[in-house]
Formats: structure tokens, C-alpha cells, sequence
């Protein structure tokens, strides 16, 4: 099978990216010709793909993210119609791929979750920004282009939105889960990270220690997750931020001037987070909208309860009140109960068992047979079935 996979770029840091280099490792060790299209990629696999820089000029001065966009959005197209392939996959918004993969999710519905925290001027800004008009304008002719057959969603909640927002079929959403590596993402950790992890930050080892770990803290909820911190009632309980964001000095403000600085910890992005899934005792990602995290998966698969929103597609992995709590992710009161319900769990073994059963199923090998199951069923004509 000669398959094209489509992604403008590489931020080593971002899930999309993840998922794709788990992936072209994962098919090319069973046999698939792969090609990597993109604009600017590092640190993907070198072994078993192709890659194909597309990197056309744009004007970054009148043009912007949209000019960028457009142009690849362009090339990528060029290239997939010249090169022969059996399956397109694309990551991003192109009309005319095969397979469209919704691992950012539905940007119509972002724009409405986002909405929330703005303003009304801000609203009306969001609204005429070219950006975002040309993405909703893609991302329109991408779902009605008749190449189109199947759109790869990460969680149910994506698929939802597909069908309700662009009358997508249901039997053409199928609902691959991202995979996650089970063996290195293991309750084990805590017995590795715990002790010599929390030593050497000071942190007491019977302080309940809750672990955020997400970049873009506007679309995670890092604001509203440091006023709930706050308000909580443990005010023993220690909080780890993992993740990138130029808002990062500007939430280290917030957290000083919410008399909270001393327990909270910002370790700006980190490529090897285990060492804190190992220490902490809890996962909270209040985000705004996020269709389906890998650091959710990886929590849960280290054993970690966590809280999490009703715009995140890792809800569905929750338990309330067993493995962790579900709320909106603008409701303060709420979020700083469910952070206190998350410390009372510390040191019971059932949340941990419970958390880890939840995704211990969504291996790597899994997710890599059910896209070549996928791949062979939209090769052979066949309609992809939905989970």
C-alpha cells in the first residue's frame, strides 16, 4: 500500500506530531510505503518513510498564518495528485485528501468553545480574523469534497461534532483512538519517580501533588485551573505545570498573585514527563477544548485519576467519582470541588487500577491494525466501519 501523510509542521512538543510518529512507525514496521509531506519536519522517524518538503513562499507581512496555510494547503495538493498514492491522509485542512485525520479536532467548534472567554469586541474580532476564515472555509470544502471517505476522529466527542456541524455520515467517521505506549507509560513509574523526584523539588511526600501537562495554556485552561487551585480547600496540595506557552511568565504572575507561587511548580515544556506522572498523585486538564490529549492517555495509563472537562474528548475515560470528575471547564466552583475530591483519592489503589483500565486497551499495535484496517477496507471499496 503506497500511503501519503500530510502534516505542514513539526513542533516536537505538539500531539498531532506525536501521534504521526508513532504512526509511521508503527505501518511502516507492517509493511506500508509511506511519504511524510510536509513544510518544516524534525525529529520524525528516519528509518521507513519518505518525506517530501513542500515549503512554497508565502508574505508573512500581508498574508500571515492564512497566506502560510493556503500555500502548503496548495503544494500538498499538487503533490498528492501527482504522486500516485493509494491513500491521502492528510492532518490538515485540504480539500481532496482521502482520509482526513481530526486530530485538532473541529475548528467551528474551537471558535465557539473559545468565544466563551472573550469579549464581545474580541468576539467580533475573532469572527473577521482572515485566519480563522479561511480555516472555517477549508475546512468546509475539505468535508464536502467527494475524495473524501473517511474522517479519522480520536474520541467520540469529534466525531459528534463532525456529523452535527457539516452533516458528515456516521458511517464514514470512524473513531481510532490514539495509541499510547502502555509499557512506558506504566503505574510502575511510582515506584521509579516518586520518592527521589519529589525530594529533590521539595515537595512533602504526603502532599497531594496534581499534574497538569499541555502547550497553548489559553485552549488548556491554565488560568482557570490556577484560580481553582487557589480556592481549593486542601491548601496543602501542590500543583506541576508541564508545557510551552508565551503566556508562561504572565500565568507565573497569576499564580503570585493569587498567594499560590510557593505551590505551584512551571517546568516550561519537558520531552520526557514521566518522571512526574511517576510523582504525582492526580492529572487535571480543564481545557477549553481538546479533541483528544495524549497526556491524558499517558496519565491514565500510569494510573493517575484525573479531571478533566465536558470539551475534552478524554471524558469518556472517566468514571465520576471512581478514576476522576468530569466538569465545565469555566465552572471555578466546580473545578476546585472535583480538585479536592481528586486529592482524597491519593494513596487508594482502586482509582489507580480503575485509571489505568480505562486505556490500557489503546496500544500502539492497536491503533496501527485498525488504521491499516482502515486503509484496506477504503482500498478495497469498502465502507469503514465506526466504532
Amino acid at each position: 500500500m503506497k500511503l501519503a501523510i500530510i502534516r505542514q509542521r513539526y513542533n516536537p512538543f505538539g500531539g498531532a506530531e506525536r501521534f504521526v510518529e508513532r504512526a509511521l512507525a508503527a505501518l511502516a514496521g507492517q509493511g506500508a510505503e509511506i511519504s511524510l509531506i510536509t513544510r518544516s519536519w524534525e525529529g520524525a522517524p528516519q528509518a521507513g518513510f519518505r518525506q517530501i518538503v513542500c515549503d512554497p513562499p508565502y508574505s508573512r507581512l500581508w498574508g500571515g498564518r492564512a497566506a502560510r496555510d493556503r500555500s502548503f494547503a496548495a503544494a500538498a495538493a499538487r503533490e498528492m495528485a501527482a504522486g500516485g498514492y493509494d491513500i491521502t491522509q492528510s492532518h490538515e485542512r485540504i480539500p481532496g485528501c482521502t482520509v482526513f485525520r481530526a486530530g485538532d479536532g473541529v475548528h467551528a467548534a474551537w471558535l465557539e468553545h473559545r468565544g466563551r472567554i472573550l469579549n464581545p469586541l474580541q468576539r467580533l474580532g475573532q469572527r473577521l480574523s482572515p485566519y480563522h476564515r479561511y480555516v472555517l472555509a477549508a475546512e468546509a470544502a475539505m468535508f464536502a469534497h467527494p475524495a473524501l471517505k473517511a474522517v479519522i476522529c480520536n474520541s467520540r466527542m469529534v466525531a459528534d461534532e463532525v456529523a452535527q456541524c457539516y452533516g458528515v455520515p456516521r458511517e464514514r467517521l470512524p473513531v481510532i483512538y490514539n495509541g499510547v505506549d502502555t509499557e512506558a507509560f506504566h503505574p510502575r513509574l511510582a515506584d521509579e519517580f516518586r520518592a527521589p523526584t519529589r525530594a529533590g523539588q521539595g515537595i512533602p511526600d504526603d502532599a497531594p501533588l496534581l499534574l497538569f501537562v499541555g502547550s497553548g495554556f489559553e485552549r488548556k485552561g491554565v488560568p482557570q485551573l490556577l484560580l481553582a487551585f487557589a480556592a481549593m480547600e486542601r491548601q496543602d496540595a501542590r500543583l506541576v505545570v508541564v508545557g510551552a506557552d508565551r503566556r508562561l511568565r504572565a500565568m507565573q504572575s497569576l499564580a503570585g498573585r493569587l498567594g499560590i507561587a510557593g505551590r505551584v511548580r512551571f517546568t516550561g515544556p519537558l520531552k520526557d514527563v514521566r518522571p512526574w506522572y511517576g510523582a504525582a498523585d492526580g492529572f487535571v486538564l480543564p481545557t477549553l477544548y481538546d479533541p483528544c490529549p495524549n497526556a491524558a492517555l499517558e496519565a491514565l495509563a500510569c494510573g493517575l485519576p484525573m479531571v478533566t472537562s465536558t470539551t475534552c474528548g478524554a471524558q469518556e475515560w472517566v468514571r465520576p467519582g471512581e478514576n476522576g470528575w468530569v466538569v465545565d471547564a469555566l465552572d471555578g466552583q466546580g473545578l476546585a470541588g472535583a480538585l479536592d475530591s481528586l486529592c482524597r483519592l491519593v494513596g487508594r489503589a482502586e482509582p489507580r487500577a480503575l485509571a489505568r483500565g480505562a486505556v490500557e486497551h489503546l496500544t500502539l499495535e492497536a491503533m496501527a491494525g485498525r488504521l491499516l484496517a482502515l486503509y484496506g477496507s477504503l482500498a478495497g471499496g469498502a465502507t469503514a466501519q465506526t466504532v
